[in-house]
């Protein structure tokens, strides 16, 4: 099993959990003050992008269900 684990939350964010970091695009390390889970925001309404806030709330729908990507070109 991979280290890092994302879920896609139906009409919410994106949750990673495990051994991971996260950078802004300089390469900047984001400080998670010891977190091993985090939730990234994927409706663009957090105040606290890119950390999810729960600004989504009934403003924001997709129901995650897995599928199988094309194959790569």
């Amino acid at each position: 099993m991979a280290s890092t684990k994302i879920t896609v939350n139906s009409n919410g964010s994106l949750r990673v959990e495990g051994d991971f970091e996260i950078v802004d695009k300089n390469g900047n390390v984001y400080d998670l003050g010891g977190r091993e889970v985090v939730s990234i925001c994927r409706c663009g309404m957090s105040q606290n992008k890119p950390f999810c806030d729960g600004s989504h709330k009934g403003h924001f729908e997709h129901e995650a269900v897995a599928f199988n990507l094309p194959p790569k070109k």
